[in-house]
């Protein structure tokens, strides 16, 4: 299994946009700001930004690897590989071991079930996204 180095990186760049356009200041944060019983009034970033975005691009960097080592297996069972193919199993991915365990967090931890569905939202739809471009180029 050789790795198609210019999808894992656009991958990791279509993950970390599309977590960045999600979660933007004119999109969903403010309702998911909200959601979290936080104020406008309180401004995220409280902790060491370089380190939330450095660990965050890690683990955009670990799923398009993920999905990289994947995605040919997947192929080889189904009988084909294409955009579709990794889109499909990205979604599925996302559902299954983002969403899914992340709703009895939340929901233990007290949060409303708004907050999970933009946070697995925008996990499936990266997933989704990134092994689409994965896929294609396979």
């Amino acid at each position: 299994m050789d790795t198609n180095w210019i999808a894992f990186a656009l991958a990791v760049v279509t993950g970390i946009a599309i977590g960045a356009l999600w979660f933007g200041p004119r999109t969903f944060f403010p309702a998911w700001w909200k959601a979290l019983g936080k104020t406008p009034d309180e401004q995220p970033g409280t902790a060491n930004m370089g380190v939330v975005f450095g660990l965050t691009a890690i683990a955009v960097i670990v799923q398009a690897g993920v999905l990289s080592l994947l995605l040919p297996v997947i192929g080889t069972a189904v009988g084909s590989m294409g955009w579709f193919t990794g889109l499909a199993t990205g979604a599925l991915l996302g559902l299954a071991f983002a969403a899914a365990p992340a709703i009895t967090h939340k929901l233990f931890g007290g949060f409303r079930l708004w907050v999970w569905v933009l946070e697995a939202g925008q996990d499936i739809v990266s997933l989704a996204a990134m092994g689409a471009i994965i896929g294609a180029f396979s």
